[in-house]
């Protein structure tokens, strides 16, 4: 492979030394937890967490996708109040920072939402048919998912807006005038030629969310981030765990970056051919 080809290099042919850099630096990292058994039981400790902070990166950006497209689709409707609606939801939810919508819809949501569950399924518990629902039973996990889909869905419904306004109103009005439907135009012509658009905003929304995960660790939730405060807590080896976190979390989104930085190139000359 040539070093053009690499994600991450420019157009003008200019070698990623950045990328060389980081290599060297996860050797060095490699061979110090090799060699040195401390630092080798704190990445056996935090590494643990690693399949955590996967899935509530995955099932939290799934939930912003879902909520977001919706919002967007809400957003360019003909209706005026579903299209203020849109613009309410992504103001309000945009100028609140993600921990404090975190701890909101922990501590807040959680206990309305079952609140609302057992009002509404009363007549159910009342005859034996249904269980009432408790507060603890609803995972802190799923809490802290729904908070950081439910956070980033506005910045993804702008995303999403954008694009499909970007796509030229003269397909559209072709494709009515060949017969197709709302639904039909959207699959068949708008999205295709959106997605070129939404992808790269969305990739790094998706790395941006990685990173972002390591805050489910205030509400315990067993992420890196939250089995290196344990350990650090315990063992007061604060410089070597948490430059282990770092080194983890670093690996994560530079990875992701470049994996997604090769699937849009691949995606581009798809459609270029």
């Amino acid at each position: 492979m040539s070093f053009q080809t690499l994600p991450g290099s420019s157009d003008q042919g200019e070698r990623p030394w950045w990328l060389f850099a980081l290599i060297a630096i996860g050797l060095v990292l490699t061979a110090v937890i090799a060699l040195n058994d401390l630092y080798a039981q704190v990445f056996s400790t935090v590494i643990t967490g690693v399949g955590v902070t996967i899935f509530v990166t995955i099932a939290g950006y799934c939930i912003a996708i879902a909520v977001g497209l919706g919002i967007a689709l809400l957003g360019l409707s003909r209706s005026v109040a579903l299209r203020q609606a849109a613009r309410f939801y992504v103001e309000v939810i945009r100028g609140i920072p993600v921990l404090v919508l975190l701890f909101y819809i922990a501590f807040v949501g959680a206990p309305a939402f079952v609140a609302a569950y057992n009002w509404i399924l009363s007549p159910m518990i009342e005859a034996g048919y249904a269980r009432a629902l408790m507060v603890r039973e609803v995972s802190l996990m799923w809490r802290a998912i729904f908070a950081l889909g439910i956070g980033y869905s506005p910045f993804i419904a702008e995303i999403f807006r954008a694009g499909i306004q970007s796509v030229d109103k003269g397909q559209i009005e072709a494709a009515k005038a060949l017969g197709l439907n709302g639904r039909q135009r959207f699959r068949l012509v708008v999205f295709p030629q959106a997605i070129r658009v939404i992808f790269p905003p969305l990739s790094n929304d998706f790395v941006a969310m990685t990173k972002d995960s390591s805050l489910v660790s205030v509400l315990g939730v067993a992420d890196i981030t939250q089995m290196g405060k344990v350990y650090a807590s315990g063992s007061f080896r604060f410089f070597e765990t948490y430059s282990i976190i770092a080194c983890i979390y670093l690996l994560l989104t530079v990875g992701l970056s470049l994996m997604l930085r090769g699937f849009e190139k691949r995606m581009r000359r798809r459609y270029q051919e």
